[in-house]
């Protein structure tokens, strides 16, 4: 019989036993909670006075404004629970009107694809305190002020409105085509949202007496349906008896894209026009810009294989447009140098790989290059803006990519207009910022591999002024698991050619023992996943999905192939016209290089990636080389004739033009060479790789007589989430990895 003293030692020590040995991962928890979610900065805006930047209060029920020199709270703008008027429960987001003195108040959200969203908007006018809805007739898309704040203008139904502020609101309809799947006015259809990341089409001149927009007719646009069934979370009841369908224009590869045109409305007279863009019948219209000059308009053009873009001034009463700036670079833009596009006062910010490297230049609004603003090795991978006063420019890049390494780094640099670049960021990993509007301070976003986001205040020398959020208790909630390794390396393959990696080892790695092997990778044109930053993997935050692999005994590896970003045009163009092909190839050897370590068992690679991840997956375990014993792929493309123009002729023209890279290079072509276990996951309402990418295919390795596993999910879009979706989503998957790689669950 064991004494008191015996019994309670005994319990001591279980319990030091258990603090010692560290939580452990579970699926329900990383997929369900938001336990390993660092803290973030949201909806930051900076304010115009320089001195002090805006946020939504954490409960969502404030707007609140903090100083770029300390961080404290300078003031309230809005607080939901003293405003007059309207009612509101939770603000999703806040637009400031020029002059400073309204905004406009978000709420009601509903997304629709991946940047567009209705929502219903309240005026607030913060110098009674008042709120007020913008509209009585629905739900509203994308608002924005006049320039002399005394104006809205947004989209509802396809069509642009008006209210007018200093009329009590009065509200006009600007157009009055806009029908859905034929007339879009102001905001973009589906291929220029998805691929262009953009979600407005319109703006106000100078003067505020003018609206322009980019009109879409994409009557002739053929159509896709997928069918809808009741499902849950969310339940769709009006299916509950019948299934039914969702229709919307998607123009695939090769088939014809809406009809583009910018128009103008003359707010006094009521006059519209059509502008003289000169844009190719087949052409795009991915950008229009407001500039300080109201006789202006900028409106960027593109050609349909994207070598060439043109930025036009545009007079919106005389029509007349004039070229200012043609970029023409080989191969494709990248769809970044859109993003990054600036317009200053009197100046052009443009980004371009003209000489083989993401760099900046300087021009005159009209055209004229005041000079390189980068130049050397550096890519330039965000643009903060250009300061008039100074001549200062601010960007993000990653520093010599000759060195493959410094590939994995970013950081946050001034460019003088001598020419001097001075980097502001001291601490190796990942670095950017948000400015201040006149530049002299910024929030410095930082993290590393083993660290989550740290935001601090600093000035324009680099110099650290305040910590906001240093995520000390995320940070602490992580180390009180049991925690894998995370390193970054670098390998060469058997062609010679050197590639970036991470890799996730079980906390008790024994260099001894031959673990089984997870490749996780996206591989896709300009992408990176091998960064050194905290959110690298397949869920991010921390590689928290990897942490769980590697707890289960799995090492977790990460190889950025051919085709990615971060090292220049040739690096990354060389996949040109033959996607899948350089890639799939680098992973093979990913694998052998893996095979040849002497903690890897060579038998026990598998390999999983979502949607370009997914293809990657395909095309590497049909390469021909039989180096994986197990794939998922997850809402993979398996053919790019089933993709969308934009995107998919960016890189491989179109399929007339280009039918052996599209008929030859895809994992249908290569079924019969599959080799290996596969599991297929796939949302049955993907809106962008629509499931027919999986039908087909399953269907192509039925008639290969190949074996293959798969799941499919009721109503889920490309996320495949909503619900408990995500755990069982990835459930499946490690269930399927540890089944087929003969792996014990711990």
């Amino acid at each position: 019989m064991r004494s008191k003293f015996t019994t309670a030692l005994l319990a001591l020590f279980a319990f030091t036993a258990q603090l010692t040995a560290g939580n452990k991962f579970d699926l329900p928890t990383i997929t369900g909670t938001r336990t390993f979610m660092a803290e973030r900065l949201a909806a930051v805006r900076p304010m115009q006075d320089g001195e002090n930047y805006a946020q939504i209060s954490s409960d969502g029920k404030k707007i609140v404004t903090y100083s770029f020199k300390t961080g404290k709270q300078t003031s309230v703008l809005f607080d939901a629970a003293t405003a007059r008027g309207a009612k509101v429960e939770h603000v999703d987001g806040y637009v400031m009107s020029p002059d400073g003195l309204r905004m406009l108040i978000q709420t009601q959200t509903k997304a629709i694809y991946r940047h567009s969203f209705t929502a219903v908007y309240y005026i607030f006018n913060m110098r009674n305190n008042t709120l007020e809805p913008l509209s009585d007739g629905g739900p509203q898309q994308m608002p924005i002020f006049s320039p002399d704040g005394q104006q809205i203008a947004f989209v509802r139904d396809n069509n642009i409105f008006l209210v007018k502020l200093l009329y009590d609101n009065a509200e006009s309809q600007v157009t009055k085509d806009g029908k859905r799947n034929e007339i879009i006015n102001g905001i973009p259809d589906w291929v220029y949202e998805e691929e262009f990341s953009t979600a407005r089409s319109m703006v106000f001149t100078a003067d505020s007496k003018q609206i322009c927009w980019i009109r879409y007719d994409e009557s002739h646009v053929k159509e896709y349906a997928f069918q809808w069934f009741k499902g849950s979370h969310p339940a769709l009841d009006e299916y509950a008896s019948y299934p039914g369908f969702y229709r919307y224009k998607y123009p695939l590869a090769g088939e014809e894209n809406s009809k583009v045109s910018v128009m103008s409305f003359d707010i006094k007279s009521r006059q519209t026009r059509k502008l003289q863009v000169p844009v190719e019948e087949d052409g795009y219209i991915p950008r229009i810009f407001m500039t300080n000059d109201p006789t202006k308009v900028a409106v960027v053009t593109m050609n349909r294989h994207q070598d060439q873009m043109d930025i036009y001034m545009v007079n919106p009463l005389s029509t007349i447009s004039q070229l200012a700036v043609r970029d023409k670079v080989a191969k494709y833009i990248k769809d970044d140098v859109l993003t990054n596009l600036c317009f200053t006062d009197n100046h052009i910010l443009l980004s371009s790989e003209r000489d083989g490297y993401n760099h900046l230049y300087l021009y005159t609004l009209n055209g004229k290059l005041v000079r390189p603003v980068v130049t050397g090795k550096y890519v330039v991978t965000d643009v903060y803006g250009y300061d008039e006063a100074t001549g200062n420019t601010y960007f993000a890049a990653n520093e010599s990519p000759s060195k493959v390494s410094d590939a994995t780094e970013q950081h946050i640099y001034v460019a003088a207009p001598n020419g001097k670049i001075s980097r502001l960021s001291a601490k190796a990993g990942t670095n950017s910022a948000i400015f201040s509007s006149n530049y002299k301070y910024f929030i410095h976003i930082w993290s590393d591999l083993n660290h989550p986001w740290v935001y601090t205040l600093d000035n324009n020398q680099g110099k650290q002024l305040a910590t906001l959020i240093d995520n000390k208790k995320t940070l602490d909630t992580f180390n009180s698991y049991d925690l894998a390794k995370r390193e970054l390396f670098t390998l060469t393959t058997g062609e010679g050619i050197e590639l970036n990696g991470w890799m996730v080892k079980p906390a008790d790695f024994n260099p001894s023992h031959r673990y089984p092997v997870i490749m996780y990778q996206y591989g896709g044109p300009g992408n990176q996943q091998v960064v050194n930053a905290w959110g690298i993997g397949i869920c991010g935050h921390g590689a928290i999905m990897e942490q769980y692999l590697a707890q289960q005994g799995y090492i977790v590896v990460c190889v950025d192939n051919r085709g990615t970003g971060g090292r220049g045009a040739d690096f990354e163009k060389c996949t040109y016209l033959r996607l899948g092909e350089l890639e799939a190839r680098d992973q093979v050897e990913t694998a052998l290089w893996l095979g040849r370590q002497s903690y890897v068992d060579k038998d026990r690679i598998g390999m999983w990636g979502w949607s370009y991840g997914g293809w990657n997956t395909l095309m590497s375990m049909s390469e021909g080389r039989p180096v994986f014993r197990a794939g998922v792929a997850i809402a993979p493309p398996t053919c790019w004739r089933y993709y969308d123009t934009v995107y998919t002729e960016r890189y491989m023209r179109t399929p007339k033009e280009n039918a052996s890279g599209y008929d030859e290079v895809n994992p249908i072509a290569r079924a019969s060479k599959l080799s290996g276990s596969l599991l297929i996951c796939h949302g049955l309402a993907d809106d962008n790789v629509h499931f027919r990418n999986t039908a087909e295919y399953t269907e192509a390795l039925v008639q290969a007589d190949k074996d293959f596993s798969e799941v499919i999910y009721t109503n889920r879009n490309h996320g495949i989430s909503g619900g408990n979706t995500r755990n069982h989503l990835f459930r499946q998957a490690v269930r399927f990895f540890d089944k087929e790689m003969a792996v014990r669950k711990k």
